[in-house]
């Protein structure tokens, strides 16, 4: 007996004024579908489209450069867009506004964008979206309900390749037979990698992992229970007294989210300086921020700009915190403990999936660094994506505690202070620390007790963050900023309830 489809979801998505409706069904198929709907065309006006789209080539100047200079791309769409509700609205007397903009919408998205796709690309309940071949549906991974089947489909082949080509035209890459494998990104940030038929059997391929639009903030990890006050308040401790922090996790386990999370902790005078392969940072703008990004080296070989490049560049722009994307190989791995000894504060990501793996992944090849130099860092978080459920957790806060006598004997302990336990979906306190309060009591000459004191203030305002549901980056920033100016202000506006307006 077939199931039952049931419609767990449903909403609206919007692609350049061109509408959709998104339903999140469950039933017939073992993967819950993705089902896209969107407004008919009819025949006469779909023929009429197609003579508008040649009208529209022909009357929209273009210049070489500006196919090719990604950050002209938005002002050449928007030209595109113009043109096209002029046209409209010459070919097709009477049409109202809304119809105007949508069927312009339609237009923009199949010329100049990735056709039905864009609908996809424009959900930001969606992490990932996966073009497998011509054959098989277009995949997306939604972040509340896991990977889903959608009704789209690219016509064929040569379509999949046509739209890798538009992407890799942008950033001035290009994937062909001798060249079969792409990775880019398209102007929005989203990072893309394209594979060809023979090397992916099925046929060809591109995977699109979206740039968030909208950064999660610690105050959203702690009203989803993907972290604690407890272990939100220690952290910004940690971050606000210039400890260094790395976060380890697995894939897709937010390990790049939660980076981006605890950057509002950071004191507004301080220099911050962050390196990354594709850019997925987005810090409050109240903080002195410089990003840098990779360079792939061009089809001659030339102009590569490598992550080691850039840190050791960025030890030469006085930096007072240092955010590495991801520790991958053991020179990487040395500039930045070797940062850490020479009093910056370092943040950075690594793939490990406990606390103990991540010890063992640092000091083993292929990073393979000294244990000793480890001393250097003081906290950290391991992040978890529980897959069937869906959902993300601290996994584990450890502290790095120094351990032997002497220096040939040096090693370093990762003692888990919390974990998650997730038969009830709660975040345990298994230690206390041994080395963070008293690193931090020796920086500052606070005692036990007025830590304890200053924890307990800072949960009290993510407690008060959360409930006024100040969840923007740029307003959590501004909590922040607040706090490190004045911090009795900020207390004030807990005491008596106030709105994120009375700090503006």
């Amino acid at each position: 007996m077939a199931s039952k489809e049931i419609v767990v979801e449903e909403y609206e998505v919007n692609a350049r004024d061109y509408p959709a409706l998104i339903r999140i069904v469950k039933g017939k198929e073992f993967t819950p579908l993705y089902v896209v709907t969107t407004p008919e065309i009819k025949p006469a006006t779909r023929a009429l489209l197609d003579k508008i789209k040649v009208s529209l080539i022909r009357e929209t100047k273009i210049e070489m450069h500006e196919i090719l200079d990604p950050r002209v791309a938005l002002k050449l769409e928007a030209r595109f867009k113009e043109n096209a509700m002029r046209i409209l609205e010459r070919e097709i007397p009477g049409i109202n506004e809304k119809e105007k903009r949508m069927l312009s919408g339609l237009l923009v998205n199949e010329m100049f964008g990735l056709g039905d796709i864009e609908i996809p690309l424009n959900d930001d309940a969606l992490e990932e979206v996966v073009i497998n071949n011509s054959v098989e549906p277009v995949w997306v991974y939604h972040r509340k309900y896991g990977w889903l089947k959608t009704n789209l489909r690219v016509p064929s082949e040569e379509k999949i390749l046509d739209y890798a080509n538009l992407i890799g035209r942008r950033v001035g890459r290009q994937v062909t037979v001798l060249e079969p494998l792409m990775d880019a990104h398209l102007i929005t940030g989203d990072r893309v990698n394209s594979t060809l038929f023979p090397i992916s059997t099925k046929g060809n391929t591109i995977t699109i992992r979206k740039f968030a639009r909208k950064p999660w903030t610690v105050t959203d990890f702690i009203a989803i229970n993907t972290m604690s006050e407890d272990i939100a308040s220690l952290v910004w401790t940690a971050v606000q007294y210039e400890l260094n922090v790395l976060i380890a996790g697995g894939t897709g386990s937010g390990k790049t989210s939660t980076l981006n999370a605890i950057t509002p902790f950071i004191q507004p005078n301080h220099r911050i300086i962050s390196i990354e392969d594709t850019r997925e940072l987005s810090l409050p703008k109240y903080l002195h921020w410089i990003p840098l990004t990779t360079r792939e080296p061009n089809p001659e070989g030339k102009g590569e700009v490598s992550m080691l490049d850039l840190m050791v560049n960025s030890l030469r722009m006085r930096p007072d915190r240092m955010i590495v994307g991801e520790i991958r190989r053991q020179r990487e791995a040395e500039v930045l403990f070797e940062a850490m000894h020479t009093g910056h504060s370092v943040y950075s990501t690594l793939h490990a999936d406990r606390a103990d793996e991540a010890r063992r992944r640092l000091i083993t090849p292929p990073i393979n660094i000294p244990e000793s130099l480890l001393e250097a860092l003081h906290l950290v978080l391991v992040q978890y994506r529980h897959r069937r459920l869906g959902i993300r957790r601290t996994f584990e806060v450890a502290e790095v505690v120094p351990v032997g006598g002497r220096e040939s004997e040096a090693g370093v302990s990762f003692r888990v202070l919390y974990r998650w336990k997730p038969r009830e979906d709660r975040f345990v306190q298994e230690k206390t620390s041994l080395r963070l309060w008293s690193e931090i009591g020796l920086l500052t000459g606070m005692t036990e007790r007025e830590l304890e004191d200053d924890l307990a203030e800072k949960k009290r305002i993510l407690k008060w963050m959360v409930d006024k549901r100040i969840n923007d980056i740029h307003d959590v920033g501004l909590v922040m900023a607040n706090y490190y100016k004045d911090k009795d202000i900020v207390l004030d506006a807990v005491d008596k309830n106030k709105d994120i307006s009375d700090l503006k």
